[in-house]
């Protein structure tokens, strides 16, 4: 992977963002998507955020060997600090960091959201609270996608404030949308986290003082897989 060609999980991230958007990359390691999208004519301008200091140069340098300085700006921040109100951001991008971490980055970073702009979020896993963040945001999701990539599944998650949104708790574990489409992909993961939950349980069964709460809270949730698949 590089700025000219994507992994094809940044490419489905890049095909949420919207034409002529300015574009926050936050978490932005070598800075590949907003390098593409610039060099694709796709987007007007970005920031690439980087917390720590070897990606921020990472990304620095990718954005200087392709003559980018002037439309995208690289920043060391935590976060959605790397926003500042002259950049009229219209859409953010958070993938490769897990859901809980996107979470506190949207959280920590609230006021430096208009509630304009459009959130892309690859998370690697805890799509969960994730999701309830946006509901209890006001974020309705638009879309979701799934993808199995170097033996990974990857979801992407896009949402837009819209005001009060109320998901289920089933809707909230599994993706209101990957619920109806139920892709193979979708089908392929949760058949695999069904025997992980099952296994889970049989060592549980084999163990002294697994805490009962922890007990019921895996056998709900391979209830509810077992539920979905059937």
């Amino acid at each position: 992977m590089n700025q000219q060609t994507l992994s094809m999980r940044l490419e489905r991230v890049a095909a949420q963002v919207p034409a002529g958007a300015h574009l926050a990359d936050i978490g932005s390691d070598h800075g590949y998507l907003p390098v593409a999208l610039i060099r694709r004519g796709a987007i007007a301008m970005a920031v690439a955020g980087e917390v720590a200091l070897t990606p921020f140069r990472a990304a620095e340098r990718t954005v200087r060997e392709n003559g980018q300085e002037r439309r995208i700006t690289v920043r060391l921040a935590n976060g959605l600090a790397a926003i500042e109100p002259g950049d009229a951001i219209t859409a953010i991008s958070i993938c490769g960091m897990g859901g809980e971490t996107i979470r506190d980055i949207l959280e920590s970073g609230k006021a430096r959201l208009s509630g304009q702009e459009r959130l892309i979020l690859q998370p690697n896993g805890g799509e969960q609270p994730l999701r309830q963040w946006l509901m209890d945001n006001g974020y309705r999701i638009l879309c979701e996608e799934l993808l199995r990539e170097n033996r990974f599944s990857y979801e992407i998650i896009v949402a837009e404030r819209s005001g009060p949104v109320i998901y289920t708790p089933r809707e909230l574990y599994f993706g209101p949308f990957q619920l109806q489409t139920r892709s193979p992909a979708f089908l392929a993961k949760w058949q695999r986290l069904l025997r992980e939950k099952q296994r889970t349980l049989s060592n549980f069964a084999h163990a002294r003082q697994v805490p009962e709460d922890k007990v019921q809270d895996i056998a709900r949730q391979a209830r509810w897989i077992s539920e979905m698949l059937a």
